[in-house]
């Protein structure tokens, strides 16, 4: 693990990796974060940010919602995903590094609509994602 990215806003790991505009890139050396910085994503969305976060030399992404396609073009560029998170950025990085994370390895979001009983990340709403209401089928957490 050398470069960590996180989508975030406002402190806060961002609950859908396809509709980010930034990500915190951290740099890891020796166990911990030796820096950061923020990367903004200039509009680029979903699969094409897998080739985003390979170009900043990022190999390991931590996300709160994440879509299919998202999570095998991630797949296929080598990079480690740890889904299903919420909260401070910091704190999950912090806590990767510690072995302590609490993350969902099956967080997948569709676009329109999700299995029973299913929320995708920390969606706040889901009509802040431009799709309209009922993107998570109301079951957004």
């Amino acid at each position: 693990m050398n470069k960590i990215a996180v989508p975030y806003e406002n402190g806060q790991v961002y609950g859908h990796f396809g509709h980010t505009s930034q990500f915190k890139l951290y740099t890891v050396k020796d166990g911990t974060v030796a820096g950061s910085t923020l990367a903004p994503t200039l509009g680029q969305g979903h699969g094409a940010l897998a080739g985003f976060l390979l170009a900043h030399g990022v190999d390991t992404l931590i996300c709160g919602g994440i879509g299919g396609g998202a999570r095998q073009a991630l797949a296929e560029a080598g990079i480690a995903l740890y889904p299903g998170v919420a909260g401070p950025a910091d704190d999950a990085v912090a806590a990767l590094l510690a072995g302590t994370l609490a993350y969902d390895p099956d967080t997948v979001c569709a676009h329109h609509s999700h299995g029973e009983g299913h929320h995708c990340g920390s969606h706040e709403n889901c009509a802040g994602h431009g799709e309209g209401q009922g993107h998570c089928g109301g079951s957004c957490g």
